[in-house]
């Protein structure tokens, strides 16, 4: 018999996003909830994003003109994932977001923006300060009674004999001491971008991106679920992230320029140190990151114009181009010759590459790579022709890995049988199945609020026997 002082109905490990959702949840059941964060610092890749959300059929929608439903936010989510993705999860997150949107909302959280981005068909990334919202998040945890510690990594699972098998009643940390868990534990522990064992293990034709995750992600969720005998999905289609800086920004600029740039879902064309472009722009970014890889130095360069430096907007959005241009990652000239000899591209090449991608545009030729949007058939691409001429040096950027801990409709982890492991739920980043072979932009933050409130819901009603164990 295991013996640990105190107890609680629910243990949430990781204070991200997702964990400050499940502790949330958790404790507005009544339940006695105890939120675990490895570093001296709660927030982990959430305080490193881009702040969007992706809601369907909301009133900022609504109010731009947008038409958005579930069902298209989930045919969305299938198409992005190229429909490996576990369709059972993905209804229910088409079904829930609205119900999250409006949650946030009644916490204090303001999305007033609505913005294109990766694999949507309509603008639906909801946009947001991740900062600000994790400071209110916290604040309503700490109100709320969640025992909160910092500087607690947990080390293992605790298990007890439960039925055929073992079901899982509380955590050790490294320090040694121990907590059980009557309800269960909820692993929000985010990726692995930050460990190259699991990097090398897993997703080897990653190694080359930088990694750029939060600081504590090592996986070390992942590793407890699978020696749990947790099933694992989809690892092999962890990508990067299209758009991180080549070289990363000066310490002392960090937090004020954007850690991802997405210029071409405004217009910017992408080529490669030749000065040629590889691939379709519209498509996903992480698809992008795969590819970007494969060129010389997996480095590649976002060219835009004035046109598309006009549409610049403020952090936290991916479209910060005027930070990043008085920061000196983006790099201006007058016109594209100019601009190739201040990148160390083919002057040449780059200046053909443009001409032939701006006849594309007008409707002279078709477009080399079948480009026909700006992003997954939404706006018409606009060509690269009034000065000035901005460059941006990029590669990918291990920024997550959206794979990992098989789960089900209520965040129950599942083992290699497909049978809940008790008493173990997972839910963000860690968790598997969502997202299939890519990922929908802003698809994280909403998902991980989703399921952390599902898994928090199972765990207190299992306190009170009044779910399935």
């Amino acid at each position: 018999m295991i013996s640990a002082i105190p107890d609680f109905d629910v243990i949430v490990v990781g204070a991200g996003l997702a964990g400050h959702c499940a502790a949330l949840e958790a404790a507005r059941l009544n339940g006695s909830v105890l939120l675990l964060e490895k570093t001296a610092r709660y927030g982990g890749s959430t305080r490193m994003c881009g702040g969007a959300f992706a809601f369907a059929g909301t009133e900022v929608q609504k109010q731009a003109g947008i038409a958005d439903t579930p069902a298209l936010l989930e045919e969305d989510l299938m198409k992005a994932g190229a429909y490996r993705n576990d369709r059972v999860i993905v209804h229910v997150y088409a079904e829930r977001q609205y119900e999250a949107y409006q949650w946030l909302r009644a916490l204090g959280i303001k999305f007033d923006k609505v913005s294109l981005s990766g694999s949507q068909s309509v603008p639906r990334n909801h946009s947001t300060d991740p900062i600000e919202v994790l400071e209110l998040l916290h604040a309503h945890v700490l109100k709320s009674g969640v025992t909160y510690l910092a500087n607690a990594p947990v080390e293992r699972l605790l298990t007890a004999a439960e039925g055929e098998g073992r079901g899982v009643v509380g955590v050790s940390l490294s320090s040694g001491q121990r907590y059980l868990a009557k309800g269960g534990v909820v692993l929000a522990t985010g990726g692995f971008s930050r460990a190259a064992d699991l990097v090398e293990r897993f997703v080897p034709h990653l190694r080359a991106a930088r990694p750029m995750g939060g600081y504590g992600n090592t996986g070390d969720g992942l590793r407890m679920g699978w020696a749990m005998g947790a099933d694992l999905l989809d690892m092999p289609h962890a990508k990067g992230s299209f758009g991180a800086p080549f070289d990363p920004p000066a310490k002392d600029v960090e937090d004020s320029v954007p850690r991802l740039i997405s210029a071409m879902y405004r217009g910017a064309i992408i080529v490669n140190n030749a000065g040629r472009r590889f691939i379709d722009e519209s498509i996903s970014y992480k698809t992008i990151g795969d590819r970007c890889l494969m060129q010389p130095d997996a480095k590649a360069f976002q060219i835009f114009d004035r046109t598309v430096m006009d549409q610049s907007s403020p952090l936290p959005t991916v479209a910060d181009f005027k930070a990043a241009l008085k920061a000196g990652m983006i790099i201006q000239a007058d016109t594209p010759g100019e601009l190739a000899v201040r990148l160390d591209i083919d002057k040449g090449a780059l200046q053909e590459t443009i001409q032939k991608y701006n006849d594309g545009c007008r409707g002279v030729a078709p477009d080399e790579f079948g480009r026909t949007s700006l992003s997954t058939g939404y706006g018409k691409p606009t060509p690269v022709e009034t000065a000035p001429f901005y460059g941006y040096p990029c590669t990918t950027g291990l920024t997550s890995t959206y794979c990992g801990l098989r789960a089900d409709q209520s965040a129950r982890v599942l083992d290699v049988f497909g049978e809940p492991i008790v008493g173990l739920y997972a839910t963000g980043e860690i968790m598997g199945g969502f997202h299939g072979e890519a990922y929908m932009s802003g698809s994280s933050l909403a998902k991980g609020c989703i399921f952390g409130r599902l898994a928090a819901q199972h765990a207190v009603h299992r306190v009170s026997g009044d779910a399935r164990s």
